[in-house]
């Protein structure tokens, strides 16, 4: 008769589990971690799927309901912005622990790692480790989707000028690119006589307006229109239309000045040359060297015209010159030139050299003019002045010529222009030879005036090699100490090895 051992006694401090009898540490429930998670799942109502939306073209992230933030993967930004997804499912369990687990870049995969805790039967707290997937999907922000979409716009600033020459909004383009105020339109649009910018928002419109009236002389009025309205919220939406219209006048532009302005201005001459337009009109007097500066609200009170068009310009050269050093100031004379010499010249056109015809003319041009050069200038006294304040003018103070700029061979200085300017990406109307003309003489009046050139920022043209003074014939020309190096970032610039960062 055999005798069966007797089974062996539990070790001490352990039971046996209710369900399968393996033996285990006591615990509240009285089972086993196996059988308590199959009676228990602490993660019964917490998704394990979910969504987020990204935008390709900011590569943002929608946190809802209607904010978009930038996040890096696996930063911390996502993970909040994943967790709270499931943040009210999360309310009944104890988040212990939260990570990524790592995805191909572009599997459209985000898989989160999360470890929580619950109080179950009798007390027992139950730890469990689980994942939760997320699906990106692409949505296109509204920023965006207004870029995109050219028309849609909620604010539009309109800037003109009635003149022909554009060289004022070639400053203004330059001015516009180096404040960087370009970023936040969404299309500049070109037309035969200024530009249109156009704006998601009014706030940025308005700032644009104020830079404007902060460097060219200009006026603006603005209007909207009702586009939509929501009774019920009693939300309305407008579109907004500013309108710039800056002063008609130009550089190298011969202005006539109501006899009112020309003396409260010092008791200048009407007839003035106007040699550079910046935040003001800087007019100059060539038979005193008496300088004046006009705002834009002094020009709308007092306004006046340019008396020629560019095209107008006659070539003369210089026969006899004589500078004057020494001229008595009139009663209640104003500032002076400090940058230019005054001189009486004998001129000649270059059409008539089969002629004896001479003209005489002062000049704010002494100090770069020299018997024999040839220099630009306007006819006064062979042509119909169709001017208000001209025409009631003395015939006897209105000069015979008024010498605006030196001449010198155009296709050489392009040649050795070294340098060149960036421009605003703009719809473009046809362009034709006229506008590169204009374009040309804006590059050439840069060369020529340092107080521009430091509102601009150039850029150097390595194609082009520095050639030696050997040939110079006396043009102006920008130093090298003052062009910028232009920086072109790589399309590869990952950081990889053999990756290109900058060129």
């Amino acid at each position: 008769m055999e005798y069966l051992p007797a089974p062996a006694a539990p070790a001490q401090g352990h039971i046996l589990c209710c369900q399968c009898g393996v033996p285990i540490p006591p615990n509240p429930a009285n089972m086993c971690v196996g059988c308590l998670r199959a009676q228990v799942d602490i993660t019964e109502g917490i998704p394990k799927q979910g969504t987020v939306h990204f935008c390709k073209q900011c590569e943002r992230y929608l946190q809802p309901p209607g904010t978009w933030i930038q996040c890096a993967l696996e930063s911390r930004e996502l993970l909040a912005l994943c967790l709270k997804k499931i943040k009210a499912s999360l309310s009944k369990v104890r988040l212990i622990d939260a990570g990524f687990i790592w995805t191909e870049p572009h599997s459209k995969r985000l898989k989160l790692k999360l470890t929580v805790q619950k109080e179950v039967i009798n007390g027992a707290v139950l730890q469990q480790v689980f994942v939760v997937e997320y699906i990106v999907q692409s949505q296109m922000c509204e920023d965006c989707h207004r870029i995109e979409a050219k028309d849609f716009w909620k604010a539009v600033v309109q800037v003109r000028q009635k003149t022909v020459h554009k060289k004022t909004f070639y400053y203004l383009e330059q001015l516009i690119l180096k404040h960087r105020l370009h970023q936040n339109t969404l299309r500049i649009k070109e037309i035969h006589d200024g530009l249109d910018f156009y704006y998601s928002s009014k706030q940025h419109a308005q700032k644009m307006v104020d830079f404007l009236q902060c460097t060219v002389p200009s006026r603006s009025k603005s209007s909207q229109r009702l586009i939509s309205h929501d009774i019920h919220s009693n939300v309305y939406n407008y579109k907004s239309t500013f309108s710039v219209e800056i002063v008609p006048i130009c550089k190298d532009n011969v202005v006539c000045l109501s006899p009112k302005l020309a003396q409260s201005l010092g008791n200048m001459s009407q007839i003035c040359v106007c040699i550079r337009v910046t935040s003001t009109i800087h007019l100059i007097d060539p038979r005193t060297l008496q300088i004046a500066e006009i705002d834009g609200n002094t020009y709308w009170r007092h306004p006046f015209n340019s008396l020629f068009h560019p095209k107008q310009l006659e070539e003369f050269i210089i026969m006899d010159i004589n500078r004057v050093h020494e001229k008595k100031k009139g009663a209640g004379a104003g500032a002076r030139s400090n940058k230019h010499t005054l001189a009486e010249a004998w001129v000649r056109k270059t059409s008539e050299l089969d002629t004896d015809h001479q003209y005489f003319c002062c000049t704010h041009l002494g100090h770069i003019l020299n018997p024999g050069d040839l220099v630009l200038g306007f006819d006064l006294a062979n042509c119909n002045l169709n001017d208000e304040f001209a025409n009631k003018m003395n015939p006897q103070h209105i000069p015979d010529v008024v010498l605006i700029k030196k001449s010198y061979d155009r296709s050489k200085r392009q040649r050795r222009r070294n340098w060149k300017l960036k421009e605003l990406e703009r719809d473009r109307e046809a362009t034709d030879t006229d506008d590169e003309r204009q374009y040309q003489d804006f590059l050439e009046d840069l060369e020529e005036d340092e107080t521009i050139r430091k509102n601009v920022n150039i850029y150097r043209n390595a194609d082009i090699p520095v050639e030696s003074d050997t040939d110079d014939d006396g043009a102006p020309r920008i130093s090298l100490a003052e062009m910028l190096e232009d920086l072109h970032i790589s399309q590869d610039a990952t950081g990889g090895e053999g990756a290109e960062m900058l060129t």
